[in-house]
């Protein structure tokens, strides 16, 4: 059965929305809105067409800040938005938790990366700070291997039109809903004087930046599911009210491992403090990776060893393949902690040496990164508006 033409889907350039429930069946491109074929030279791509040689950074890890050429037009993909705060200089647990999943996912996905500089303002405050870590963080994800001919990367206050649809998306959003956040209550216990409205609406703007660009999945941890949930539940709220609208993002479960900190039990964060600042001078992570705690029982060194629950030891297979025999000298006491740490350390160092090299390159010419950030933000006006503009005319607001 064809379904009657959509005049709202049709200004967007996708098809109309399939009736319910079937709108939850996805496949590649399926409901997505094309992105403008003809792009400017050096505009952020999204997997379309051939780039200039990118510069090596290492295993997995290139990188081009270069205009491209005009690229060619290819069918959609699957699209995928990630955000990730500006907290500053990237640690292990960022990279191996997400930006090694960004990178692969460039030749896998249609992904969008988005730097939420609005999110941070639930908890920063400082306006030269914030502006200095988002500018670190960009820099970083460059130098990590995010390819701007590959992904589109840009900063969620370049586009605007996420707090207007946050805004919008709220009024079918219950406040019960958002209470009950895991997130919200933590942040009333880790700054209970600072339990700000932007805490508690949090997730909406959260289902905005993902429902803006149409797009079709997030990639998140199975520890995030319940954080997705509840952009899909406004999603259904608003569809249920205004018609269908919005596709429900779906999870792309990843194999990200949860990092725990040098202190061997929470998981690594600069709040904490127990981070592996990866693109840090040498000596730094030597000087972190030595302050790590390890298997608390093997008090002597000739005790056996559990590389099963020493934290240094769980690091080991992210930076070689000797692994197994790594651990078995633990298990026999051939190795100590101190052995294991400074090999450690040794490739920890080793591996980012050409990213750190590179991070250090566009800090000192930020211009570099700032036009891959603009053009990113440009190059999703378009799809960004035509939402928004959807959205106005079925609410009543055009």
């Amino acid at each position: 059965m064809v379904a009657d033409a959509d005049p709202a889907s049709e200004a967007l350039g996708r098809p109309a929305p399939p009736p319910w429930p079937a709108a939850l069946a996805f496949g590649f491109g399926s409901g997505l809105p094309e992105l403008p074929a003809e792009i400017p030279a050096g505009i952020c791509g999204l997997g379309r067409g051939a780039r200039p040689p990118a510069a090596t950074l290492g295993p997995s890890m290139t990188t081009d800040t270069r205009p491209s050429p005009t690229l060619a037009p290819q069918p959609v993909g699957h699209r995928t938005f990630s955000g990730i705060q500006p907290s500053g200089t990237v640690h292990l647990g960022n990279d191996l938790g997400a930006i090694r999943n960004y990178v692969r996912h460039q030749d896998e996905y249609e992904p969008i990366y988005c730097i939420v500089d609005y999110h941070a303002l639930t908890s920063t405050h400082d306006a030269d700070m914030l502006r200095s870590r988002t500018r670190e963080m960009a820099a970083a994800l460059l130098a990590l291997g995010l390819d701007p001919n590959r992904c589109t990367l840009f900063v969620q206050s370049h586009r605007p039109e996420h707090t207007e649809l946050a805004w919008l998306l709220s009024t079918v959003t219950p406040v019960s809903w958002l209470e009950r956040t895991p997130t919200y209550k933590e942040k009333k216990q880790s700054q209970p004087d600072d339990i700000n409205h932007g805490l508690l609406t949090y997730p909406v703007l959260q289902a905005a930046d993902i429902v803006i660009y149409h797009a079709t999945s997030v990639p998140v941890g199975r520890d995030q599911d319940a954080h997705l949930e509840l952009s899909r539940e406004i999603v259904r709220a608003f569809n249920h009210r205004y018609g269908d609208t919005f596709l429900e993002p779906q999870a792309v479960h990843t194999d990200a491992p949860t990092v725990l900190g040098t202190d061997g039990v929470r998981k690594m964060s600069k709040s904490v403090g127990n981070t592996i600042d990866v693109l840090a001078e040498p000596e730094v992570i030597r000087r972190q990776v030595m302050s790590m705690v390890t298997d608390t029982l093997r008090v002597r060194r000739t005790d056996p060893g559990r590389p099963e629950v020493c934290n240094v030891c769980q690091l080991q297979p992210f930076f070689g393949d000797d692994y197994e025999s790594l651990w078995e000298g633990e298990r026999t006491a051939r190795t100590g902690c101190v052995d294991m740490k400074k090999l450690l350390a040794d490739r920890i160092v080793g591996h980012y040496a050409p990213a750190r090299e590179r991070y250090l390159e566009l800090m000192a010419d930020w211009r570099q990164v700032a036009t891959v950030l603009e053009e990113g933000a440009e190059r999703l006006r378009p799809l960004a508006q035509a939402t928004l503009g959807e959205v106005r005319e079925k609410m009543g607001l055009r």
